[in-house]
Parts: structure tokens; sequence; C-alpha cells
């Protein structure tokens, strides 16, 4: 066994793997695992070799500060060799980025800054603006510049396209890409350009980014808005050379995020958003061959970072992605459905402390207190707190000591307009089939139905 001398020593050389268990068509299809780099990305080559590209040429003192706009994963992957190299990090990130990949970072030591993702270039919140701006203001700092650094795609032209090309027997008919910074498909694009011109680079890019548009027309319209994360744009990066694509899809949301949790399903492999853009459009180009050909696809990172959103059937359903069975009335509107063994109860008979220790783990601010099948009373943070203010002892106390009977019935069969004079009072609605509890609403529920009726 080898020992290394800390983990920047394990980037790369990655596994490359054949999946056997989707419809190809014809064709071979392989995905290269760089989820399986320390820093759970393929970002993590970029990150290391543009920070010693900037030592190189002497723009990164020792004990200096890095900054970079990013979707997360550049981020993680700067953060290893800034860990190892003694360098300040601070990062700009998107607000729609994972809470996952905030944790991750913040574990590490680095300074974030949370900007609006609802604006585009030249708005001064925009997060390459905004790190752009901070670098200029912060003495001593240096701007990575992903999306215009030249270390981005020679990368992966030196590095990951070899890698890929000795992994496959020098036998590869196309590769399929996404587009963050373009350094990427820019890189391995070149690689193959040089030395096999006859491999297709094939774009995957996600509905609502331009650059599909760009490659199949030349031109592109406004940009709207995805849900997958770190790739696609709103503009051509400086690092995507376009001219390399011989192909390019659109994939919707919910494409990519059910191809993903299919890659799961079907091979066992944990995969991020992306993953699930590449491989649909990876599968799409397969299915459209009529001779047999070697395709490789990227699997970009890890799906750990996703298990709050894509991994998340209910997160999935509030944003339209999954839909369930619809009754046409207000059983549509409960997010967790007591039938389906959704919905987190209390029982009158537990103490306050597992009340609030539940609370606290699915993040609710009250809960339904049931005996047997029967809605006895509702119990929320404020009726503990009432409890057990200068009696710490109470926390032992039943949940029927502190819970209020009175709650607030609503039958299925109502008007949604049956639930504002409840909201109205700070209370949740408990929706009734007769005798039967069918589960919450709160107001939460009522805004996710209110917006997804408008797309």
């Amino acid at each position: 066994m080898t020992a290394y001398a800390n983990v920047l020593d394990l980037i790369g050389n990655t596994p490359l793997v054949r999946l056997r268990n989707f419809d190809t068509g014809r064709c071979e299809l392989y995905a290269k695992l760089e989820s399986q780099n320390p820093g759970g990305s393929i970002k993590d080559r970029i990150g290391l070799r543009m920070i010693e590209a900037a030592e190189g040429e002497g723009k990164l003192a020792a004990g200096g500060t890095i900054i970079e706009a990013t979707a997360g994963n550049t981020g993680l992957g700067l953060a290893l060799a800034a860990i190892h190299k003694g360098y300040r990090l601070q990062l700009v990130i998107p607000d729609k980025m994972s809470q996952e990949k905030v944790f991750h970072l913040r574990a590490m030591g680095v300074e974030i800054v949370l900007t609006r993702s609802d604006v585009g270039k030249g708005h001064p919140e925009y997060y390459q603006d905004m790190a752009q701006r901070i670098a200029s203001e912060t003495p001593g700092a240096f701007y990575i510049d992903q999306f215009s650094n030249p270390t981005n795609p020679k990368t992966h032209e030196t590095w990951t396209a070899p890698e890929i090309w000795e992994q496959m027997e020098h036998r590869i008919d196309a590769i399929v890409c996404g587009v963050g910074t373009g350094g990427t498909l820019t890189g391995i694009g070149r690689f193959m350009q040089r030395s096999a011109p006859h491999v297709q680079m094939v774009l995957a890019d996600p509905k609502g980014s331009v650059l599909a548009d760009v490659v199949n027309t030349g031109t592109h319209g406004e940009a709207g808005s995805w849900l997958v994360e770190g790739i696609g744009e709103d503009f051509v990066p400086l690092n995507c050379d376009v001219g390399l694509v011989a192909k390019a899809y659109t994939i919707s949301d919910a494409e990519s995020l059910l191809t993903a949790r299919d890659l799961l399903a079907k091979e066992g492999i944990f995969a991020g958003s992306s993953a699930g853009t590449l491989l649909a459009a990876a599968l799409r180009y397969c299915r459209e061959q009529s001779a047999p050909r070697r395709v490789v696809t990227i699997v970009p990172d890890g799906g750990g970072k996703y298990l709050s959103k894509m991994f998340n059937d209910y997160w999935l359903m509030e944003q339209g992605i999954v839909e369930r069975e619809h009754k046409g009335d207000l059983s549509d509107l409960i997010a967790r459905r007591h039938r389906e063994r959704a919905t987190v109860t209390i029982s009158p008979d537990d103490m306050l402390m597992t009340a609030l220790g539940r609370m606290k783990l699915y993040d609710f601010q009250q809960l339904p207190v049931l005996d047997g099948d029967r809605v006895v009373g509702i119990i929320d943070e404020s009726d503990i707190l009432m409890a057990v203010v200068g009696r710490e002892d109470r926390f032992r106390d039943p949940v029927r000591s502190a819970m209020s009977a009175r709650i607030e019935t609503v039958p299925a069969s109502a008007d949604v307009d049956a639930l504002l004079p409840i909201f109205n009072k700070g209370h949740v609605a408990i929706v009734m089939d007769g005798d039967k509890f069918l589960g919450l609403i709160t107001r939460y529920d009522l805004l996710t139905y209110l917006r997804r009726r408008t797309k």
C-alpha cells in the first residue's frame, strides 16, 4: 500500500465504469467518476492547478487571500489546496446552492458570502461581479476567476482528457460534458481535437441556460432559471469554446433530477444533479446512433451534497418534479400525508423533550398529537416553552400536559379560502375526512400550492 503525503495527492486517476443497466441502444456508455476525488468533484483538479499556477506566476504570496465566485464545488477544491498551502479563502456563492455544500465549506474554515441567484451578469449582486469587487477591495487578495482563468481548461487538456484517453484504450467516439465555466469541455475538446479529431464533443445543457441555443443556432434569447447546480449559464464564459461542440441537448430539470436518481437506483452510483443532465443527454445521443459507438459521460460530483434537494421526495414534490395522486380537494395541499405514514406526529404520553427533539429533527414548529388514529391536540414550540420556563424538570412531563386541545379542523371537501381564518389565528389546519385524520396544511404548504399553480 502507498502512503500519500496529503489528500492533494489523491486528486485525479478517478475510475471509469461502464453503465450496463440503461438502454443505450447500440452504444457502450461509460461514466468517468470525478465524484471520487477527495473533495468530491471534478473541480478538485482545477482548484489545485489554478492555485499552483498563481504561485508560479507570483500572483499569490504566502499567507495570502484567495477569492472566488463558485457554485460550491470549485470552492471545495480550492479549500483543499488552501488548507495545505496556508491560504485564507473567501467564496461568493449564489443562494440557490444546497445547504450541504455551504455547511461543508464552512466546516473547512471557508468564509462564505451568499448572494442572489435571480440576477444576471452586470448586476452588483451577481456572484461573479461581487467576487471581483470584493477582491479589488481586499489588500493582497487574488481573484481566481475560474471563468476566464486559462489554467482551468489547460488542467483538463493535460490531466483529465489523457486519463480518459488511456482508460478507454484510445477507442472513443463521443464525450458528453456540461458547461459551468467551460473548462472541462474546452480542455477535453482541445486534447481530442489534437489526438483523435473524430471524437464528438456533446454538450448537455439545463433548460433555461443559453449555451445549447448558441451551439445549435448561433444566437440565444433571454436566459431562464433552472434547479440543476454547477452547469448552465446566461452567457458564454471566456473559457468555453463552443466551436468544439458537435451536438447539444437541452435537458429539463425533471429529466435531469430523475435521471440522477435512476443512476443511483440502477447502477448504485450516487451522483449530483449535473450528472443527471449529462447522463440524460448521453442516453439521448446513444439512442440516436445507428452504428455502435463508445461514449463517455462525466459524473462531476457526488450526491451527498443534494440530500436535502433531489434525493428528498418532498422537495421534488414542492418543485413539481414528482406528481402525486390528485383528489381535487384540500388533501392535495398536504405535504406529508398521514395515510402514506409521512406525517410526523407525537403521542400524548410521550415526553415534552421527545416532542421538542422531533420538531428539531424535522425542522417543524408544531406536531399533531395522535392517540391511535384520533387527533387529540396539537403542540408547538411555544407550548413547550411556556411549560418548562423556570421548571426545566418538566421536560419529562407528558405531552398531554402542555398540548392544546383546541384544534382547527377542516374537511377535505372545503374550499381553499377556509384555510385563511385558521392561518390568521397563527394555527395550522388539520384536514379530516369524516373522523379520519389526513394530515396538516401550513401557510408554507398553501404558498407552495399557489406558486405551482402559476407555472
